[in-house]
């Protein structure tokens, strides 16, 4: 039997030797051994050295690097299981499972982190909790302080941070003064953003810095104090224009850390006048209910924009282009390049003051002026109701406009085909209007005379010039009334009767020979009997009668103004003759007495008519 406990870890061996005797009175005895072996059980945890752990880690140092080996000890079993916790396990990892080692996952940077802390825990088996074997487990904590290393230059401030791939750069906008031409400025120069600065890119160094400038102080105008970077003047500059220097800052200690930035100083003549407003107090208007973007108001009863103007002197009409206006002292309102105030936000007070500068960008010169604006009762304004419309409103109008649409399409496809089926009609009176028509023109030799009256009138067709249908010029043509000439030729005009298809037409031009012989051989009236009924005609309802005719030869248009007493003759004797007709019972060809008159007349040449005709024209005018 086990008189005491047993440990593997503390006896000698593994095998325990026992010599057992067995002895009986009156005999010998007997010894044998037993051999009892003790088997090892895991009842020992893993213990690591200490409790808390401090590793220091440059921030250089390269991925995959080893920072340190915190290993545990059993004496139970062999190998243990390690696993690594951390808060922000993206810079450490463990080597593997079984090695406690600790090496660099991403690299470090000090102005991000500056410690890190870590748990380390240590198993004695692979996955106690799911096995019936009993497990123990030890824990250790980490703290990796992140070391600060001299890799980054001088940044000069301010500066626009960046980063390229893992590096991290501060960029500069550089430096802008402006000095008077043939002035020396006493002191250190005033620039924008800000004087010369520059200080070391890595947090929480204070190397110190040494500047210099490089190149661009031609005739040594300028200088440069090395510790604080301010710019004075050795002398006045004597030339108008911009002067670049390009300035480095670098480490004392280390001069392979440095940084170069441009300072551009302006040399300008001397501004005598600064900008000045047109007054120096302003008052404006603006609505309760304006909503942002709204423009202040010059007085309470119109709607006229509010404007303030500045004036600089130093330019002709007082107009300077590098003016700007900028608002001081109120959330309000925003000012425009051009003077305009504008509202920004709702206001919810009875009135508000601000000032308005306006700057000089130049010279950096400015003047202000007072605004005080009134907030004045809303003007009551239309409904969305009674002013828009609602989508639906839309759509219906939109309906009705293409079914509109539709139906005019199909009426101008209903008067198409209609047209299109009467071709054939037109076609049939073409062909019987043909021969009349085309034989008296070719007889005629010249365009067919044309009778207009009063304010309208229409082009007869020419088939000469219009092309083989001139039938189907149904739309008549407006025509350009040329001036008159001296010479009046009489114009013959009389309707014929077409054999072919019983219909009368007029084309017969009056100046042909063809015309004056069937004219002189029928006795169915001529040109002037035709004007002198016209004329009648016209009398009567009080109008003037013209005749155009284009002159044998020329494309010009002679006019004749037909005056009044052609015709009177006519008219006395037929109503004379009508009335002894009448009373003797006799029927008499009304025609009668128009040839008569034409037989009297035969023997005179047109130019004999012509003188006629003018001289009873001159005598009418007169």
């Amino acid at each position: 039997m086990v008189k005491k406990g047993l440990d593997y870890e503390a006896v000698s061996s593994a095998a325990l030797v026992v010599w057992v005797q067995c002895s009986r009175t009156g005999s010998s005895s007997v010894n044998e051994s037993v051999e009892v072996l003790v088997e090892n059980v895991n009842d020992n945890p893993p213990n690591f050295a200490q409790n808390h752990f401090v590793l220091e880690v440059n921030e250089l140092t390269a991925v995959n690097s080893s920072v340190g080996r915190i290993q545990a000890s059993d004496v139970d079993s062999d190998p243990l299981f390690y696993r690594l916790e951390s808060a922000t396990d993206k810079y450490f990892r463990l080597e593997n499972i079984n090695s406690p080692k600790i090496l660099v996952k991403s690299i470090l940077d000090y102005d991000v982190v500056q410690k890190i802390s870590l748990v380390l825990h240590v198993q004695d088996t692979f996955n106690g909790s799911a096995s019936d074997q009993p497990f123990f487990t030890s824990v250790a904590s980490i703290t990796v302080l992140v070391k600060d290393v001299d890799n980054r230059p001088p940044w000069f401030q301010p500066c626009l941070r960046t980063t390229l791939g893992i590096a991290k750069l501060c960029v500069s906008t550089g430096y802008k003064g402006r000095v008077n031409l043939t002035e020396k400025e006493e002191g250190p120069l005033v620039l924008e953003p800000g004087p010369v600065f520059a200080r070391d890119g890595d947090k929480n160094r204070s190397e110190q810095i040494s500047y210099r400038i490089l190149r661009g102080n031609e005739g040594n105008i300028f200088q440069i104090d090395e510790e604080t970077g301010n710019i004075t003047m050795t002398k006045a500059a004597d030339i108008v224009g911009p002067i670049t220097l390009t300035v480095l800052a670098s480490q004392v200690t280390n001069r392979d850390q440095f940084a170069v930035t441009q300072v551009t100083i302006e040399v300008m003549k001397k501004s005598r006048n600064p900008p000045r407003f047109e007054k120096e107090r302003y008052e404006g208007f603006i609505y309760s209910n304006s909503v942002p973007e709204s423009m202040i108001l010059r007085d309470r009863s119109t709607n006229r924009p509010f404007r303030v103007r500045a004036r600089d002197e130093d330019f002709a009409a007082g107009l300077n282009p590098d003016m700007k206006y900028e608002v001081q002292y109120s959330s309000y309102v925003n000012v425009t390049y051009d003077g305009f105030v504008i509202l920004k936000r709702v206001v919810k007070t009875e009135s508000f003051a601000l000032q308005l500068r306006a700057v000089d960008t130049t010279t950096g010169e400015f003047g202000t002026a007072a605004l005080s604006v009134q907030v004045i009762p809303a003007v009551a304004t239309p409904s969305d109701s009674t002013i828009g419309y609602r989508p639906g409103d839309m759509v219906l109008l939109g309906l009705v406009m293409a079914a509109l649409l539709v139906l005019c399409l199909i009426v101008i496809g209903f008067l198409i085909s209609r047209l299109w089926k009467g071709n054939a009609g037109m076609d049939k009176i073409c062909e019987c209007f043909g021969p009349c028509l085309k034989g008296e023109h070719a007889r005629s030799g010249h365009r067919d005379s044309l009778q207009f009256t009063n304010d309208g009138f229409t082009s007869e067709g020419d088939q000469s010039r219009g092309g083989a249908r001139h039938c189907n010029n149904v739309v008549p043509r407006r025509s350009t009334f040329p001036q008159p000439r001296g010479r009046v030729i009489p114009l013959e005009r009389r309707s014929r009767h077409c054999s072919s298809c019983g219909v009368y037409d007029n084309h017969v031009g009056a100046g042909s020979p063809s015309a004056r012989a069937s004219r002189r051989g029928r006795g169915d009236g001529d040109d002037y009997a035709a004007r002198a009924s016209l004329i009648k005609q016209r009398r009567k309802e009080g109008q003037k009668t013209v005749w155009f005719k284009e002159s044998e030869g020329s494309s010009d248009i002679e006019v004749e103004i037909i005056p009044d007493s052609v015709g009177r003759v006519e008219e006395e004797t037929q109503e004379e003759l009508e009335g002894e007709m009448e009373m003797e019972g006799v029927v008499r060809d009304p025609a009668a007495p128009l040839r008569e008159l034409e037989g009297e007349q035969e023997g005179q040449e047109p130019g004999d008519m012509s003188s006629e005709t003018e001289r009873r024209s001159a005598e009418q005018e007169g």
